[in-house]
């Protein structure tokens, strides 16, 4: 697994398989962890239907309301960033997985890593589905 984190605290990490099956099993081990799935969006789909091609692209938005909801309460504009989202898209034949690091989240709202120490569980959870 190939971890990178952008000046924008953008952390990309590799996986195996399709972008449909890395999505799958994305779905399938938030549903095992009983984390709540708010959408699932097939970007690639959605620029289909206007007659334009996009590479596989898929966002997955979940999260866990208790550990959000304390976030948007000390900052609520924190609810531009929660839930929290995965994008799954095809990097020329490579998989990958991206979304905001916790801490770019913590430092961007000023909240105390406390507060947000939930939101690491993000980590743990692409680094399952990663390392399939």
């Amino acid at each position: 697994m190939r971890t990178e984190t952008s000046l924008y605290g953008v952390v990309t990490k590799s996986a195996n398989g399709s972008v449909a099956e890395v999505a799958a099993n994305f779905r399938a081990l938030l549903d095992t962890k009983g984390i709540t799935v708010f959408a699932v969006i097939d970007q690639a789909a959605a620029a289909q239907t206007t007659n334009l091609t996009l590479r596989d692209t898929v966002l997955i938005i979940f999260g866990n309301p208790a550990a959000g909801t304390a976030v948007m309460a000390a900052a609520p504009l924190a609810g531009l960033d929660l839930p929290l989202k995965v994008l799954i898209w095809d990097d020329a034949g490579v998989t990958r997985l991206s979304y905001y690091s916790p801490e770019t989240i913590t430092d961007r709202h000023h909240l105390d890593p406390a507060t947000t120490a939930g939101l690491s569980a993000i980590n743990t959870l692409t680094d399952a589905v990663t390392n399939l």
